[in-house]
């Protein structure tokens, strides 16, 4: 039967997590790149989305939620076929018309978080090449592990919003795209600052409301899980929003308006498998920790790896995700508002670890052979005039900014 609050609930939520690839992320990735270069990447974050969308509807939600596999679903459910009108979805009160669009908006924004990888050297064709191969063979697989009543969530495995199916995934397949991608030609003594810092704020802004949806959503109806996971979820982008500044203020004398809000999308994606598990204390400690450790991981990936990962997408994104993942078992039981493990905290960090480790693998070689094919198909980067010239007027032939002589 179904549920009107929940199914409110669930279509805001839906909403919010839409929100958080369009506009969101296309203002916080196209105000860190160059001028030049800002509308190529709000067409890739439009482009992907709609591949992304047109391939859940025709097997990716399938693959992914139908059937019994331990690896891998089935085809029961391909084109939507079996989605009647009223059909309610397993185990809640929603509609599977709005359940099918919910899980939807996180395939969406998973490949277009990788975007921030490769900006500004790119064809555009491999852009929608990687991503539609990347959909259906890292997402889609590890979507069914976690979520999907594969061998992961056999085993225990608490992945509450996307932490390993959304952060470690996208974080580590960014980290080997760009590494096969190789680096701007600036890359890594003379790279410009963004050039619309407002614009960052903006963005990230729209990605903080658009959280609540991603995390809160998550549990799938209008309950005490949505509200805690609600507000785990914004004292955990608080806190680490401060740490932040607060090292930068420590390291350079002033703290930056773009470092802040890089601060606040760490402690997002940190939380985010933790947000229906840890209570208010154990959140602020992840937000606080989030900060500490992506700052440290981004430095590591730019100046010790020396890998061209334009927008932090494995510091930020991969990190944070790894770390709300094997930190949830230690401070589930902190405070008060934390929920039950599966296990006892020793087994449920060896879970935990055991699904980080093996989604980043995955995440890896395949994305690895995926860029491989696409650069024999299309090829993966524009030439160096193209890339002097900037991405908007050599790929599509516009410009982000018209000024009057």
């Amino acid at each position: 039967m179904i549920n009107g609050s929940d199914t409110a609930w669930l279509m805001t939520a839906t909403v919010l997590v839409l929100l958080m690839t369009l506009p969101a992320l296309a203002l916080f990735y196209g105000g860190l790149v160059q001028a030049k270069n800002i509308l190529s990447v709000l067409v890739q974050c439009c482009a992907v989305a709609c591949v992304a969308s047109v391939l859940w509807f025709a097997c990716g939600y399938s693959l992914a939620y139908s059937g019994t596999g331990d690896w891998l679903g089935d085809l029961s459910a391909a084109f939507l076929q079996n989605g009647g009108r009223s059909m309610v979805h397993p185990g809640t009160g929603i509609p599977e018309s709005v359940y099918v669009m919910f899980q939807m908006t996180f395939a969406i924004i998973t490949p277009a978080l990788i975007i921030g990888a490769y900006v500004e050297r790119i064809r555009f064709s491999a852009v929608l090449w990687i991503s539609a191969l990347w959909l259906l063979i890292v997402y889609v697989p590890v979507a069914h592990w976690v979520w999907g009543g594969g061998w992961l969530a056999k085993a225990g495995v608490i992945d509450f919003a996307g932490g390993i199916v959304v952060h470690v995934t996208a974080g580590v397949s960014a980290l080997v795209i760009a590494w096969t991608l190789k680096p701007r030609i600036e890359f890594p003594k003379s790279i410009r600052p963004p050039h619309a810092p407002w614009m960052v704020m903006v963005g990230a802004s729209l990605l903080w409301v658009g959280w609540f949806g991603f995390n809160a959503g998550s549990a799938v109806a209008a309950n005490a899980d949505a509200g805690m996971a609600m507000l785990t979820t914004h004292l955990s982008a608080a806190a680490a929003t401060l740490v932040w500044m607060a090292i930068e203020w420590v390291s350079f004398g002033k703290p930056s308006l773009v470092g802040a809000v890089t601060g606040t999308i760490a402690g997002l994606a940190t939380i985010t498998p933790a947000a229906g598990n840890v209570g208010p204390i154990g959140a602020v400690i992840l937000g606080a920790a989030a900060s500490l450790i992506c700052y440290g991981a981004v430095h590591v990936v730019k100046r010790v790896l020396v890998v061209d990962d334009a927008l932090d997408v494995l510091g930020v994104h991969g990190v944070g995700g790894a770390l709300g993942t094997l930190t949830l078992p230690f401070l589930a039981g902190l405070g008060m508002g934390g929920a039950a493990l599966h296990h006892s905290m020793g087994a449920q960090f060896l879970v935990q670890a055991e699904g980080v480790v093996v989604v980043a693998v995955w995440s890896a070689v395949a994305t690895f052979a995926i860029t491989k094919i696409a650069g024999l198909i299309v090829g993966l980067r524009v030439d160096r005039d193209h890339e002097i010239q900037g991405l908007d007027f050599a790929s599509h032939g516009e410009s982000g900014y018209h000024t009057s002589r």
